[in-house]
């Protein structure tokens, strides 16, 4: 009897185990593309797992619109606003009672920034997003992300 116990409870140990992952349906990438001499574009990728949407900067009434800090760096300034690029959906939303604006598969959104001088610096910052399906959405999270610029 008590080999049984031990045994159900380790079959209950694994099966909460599974269903306690955390869901993670976007992976980010981000790089730095060289456009001239001292101006890069940092481009912030979002792959979305299928049946995912990603929101977009200016999502709409409800959802909580993906948003970019960037910390201060002396080397680089930031020239203009985040750009997005990708397939954008605009579609009503009973749940949230608004049009969203939003991406499925994939987006890249893209900074251009200068650099006042040649010497290697880092872009960092964070990243706040929000993704939804049909059947629920995901509480917002935030993670840091960082990108290399100029060097040899």
């Amino acid at each position: 009897m008590k080999r049984f116990s031990l045994t159900l409870a380790f079959v209950f140990s694994i099966i909460a185990g599974a269903f306690a992952q955390i869901e993670n349906p976007v992976t980010w990438n981000y790089t730095a593309k060289k456009i001239a001499d001292k101006t890069y574009e940092i481009q912030l990728t979002a792959g979305i797992a299928p049946g995912w949407h990603l929101y977009a900067q200016d999502a709409g009434e409800g959802p909580v619109p993906t948003a970019f800090t960037f910390a201060k760096n002396p080397l680089v300034t930031a020239d203009g606003k985040v750009k997005e690029d990708g397939k954008l959906i605009k579609e009503y939303d009973a749940n949230f009672h608004s049009v969203l604006k939003f991406y499925t598969t994939k987006v890249t959104f893209k900074q251009m920034v200068k650099v006042k001088t040649a010497a290697a610096t880092v872009v960092n910052g964070t990243v706040e997003f929000m993704v939804c399906n049909d059947k629920k959405c995901l509480p917002p999270k935030e993670i840091p992300f960082s990108v290399k610029l100029g060097g040899k």
